[in-house]
């Protein structure tokens, strides 16, 4: 995490990395998440389903989006917010498209203080470096460009010190995009982006404008790997290879996962690969 990083996410509660998936990787990754999409949901394996706008762990559907979870852009973020101990806790995939009523509804605002309690969640400095124990990750594999819709935050309220009232930000429903509150941002990332906010950070999104356009992204959340066992589900875990299986294993604090000795991952993939994996 470079000292810019560290900064902005200190004083914002969130971080926009332009341009970091490029080339062959994101077009494979873009093919990858359009087969899934297309997909019958009759087709699919157990642990799949593509009916709706949230598809159940779509990192794991292709090699080239289960190397999303440990980009090098991201991989010392996510090392240093979890002080070296990472979980990847679950992820899925988001895929706002005509026709889906989810996608033509606005998400009211939240955060995991609100949704959790004030001390459910974690967000300090130790020792020069920010332990945040509850962020998650969205590359994009899509543009979204001003007056589309999408991802709002309310910059700095992650470490907000009084609780929201709840009538502000039009009572936490923000369904116009020309009618963005102050306060609230509408951030439009472009395919190859990466947003990275934490969980304390209120969030939400407006809802998806463009007909003929998708709105595609992975959603990753990360934790300390001593919280429990990982939403992946078992029968899904031997497609993994084994670096993004430790990276999804429960683990004791004190442990070292041999992934967090490497200052950068990578998971082989064919980039013509358009599908999910079979040969576990």
């Amino acid at each position: 995490m470079t000292p810019e990083q560290r900064y902005f996410f200190d004083v914002t509660g969130y971080l926009h990395l332009k341009n970091v998936i490029t080339g062959e990787k994101l077009k494979a990754a873009q093919d990858a998440a359009n087969s899934y999409i297309n997909a019958s949901p009759e087709e699919l394996p157990s642990g799949f389903d593509s009916s709706g706008k949230h598809l159940p762990n779509g990192f794991v559907f292709s090699r080239a989006l289960e190397a999303l979870a440990l980009h090098p852009a991201t991989w010392s973020i996510i090392k240093e917010l979890t002080d070296n101990k990472p979980q990847l806790f679950r992820g899925t995939m988001i895929a706002d498209r005509a026709g889906l009523s989810e996608s033509e509804e606005a998400l009211r605002l939240h955060c995991a203080r609100e949704d959790y309690g004030r001390d459910r969640n974690c967000f300090e400095n130790r020792n020069g470096k920010i332990y945040c124990d509850d962020f998650v990750v969205f590359p994009y594999l899509t543009d979204v460009y001003p007056g589309d819709g999408g991802l709002l935050v309310v910059p700095g309220s992650h470490k907000a010190e009084y609780d929201r009232p709840e009538h502000i930000f039009n009572n936490g429903i923000i369904d116009d995009v020309n009618q963005i509150p102050q306060g609230v941002v509408n951030i439009t990332p472009k395919a190859g982006d990466v947003v990275i906010i934490s969980e304390l950070l209120t969030h939400g999104a407006l809802p998806w404008k463009p007909k003929d356009r998708n709105r595609c992204f992975l959603v990753l959340r990360y934790r300390p790997q001593d919280r429990g066992e990982s939403r992946v589900p078992a029968e899904l875990r031997e497609r993994l290879t084994p670096e993004t299986q430790e990276l999804i294993a429960q683990a004791n604090s004190n442990h070292t996962k041999e992934i967090v000795k490497k200052d950068v991952q990578t998971i082989p993939f064919n980039c013509h690969e358009d599908s999910y994996h079979t040969d576990a």
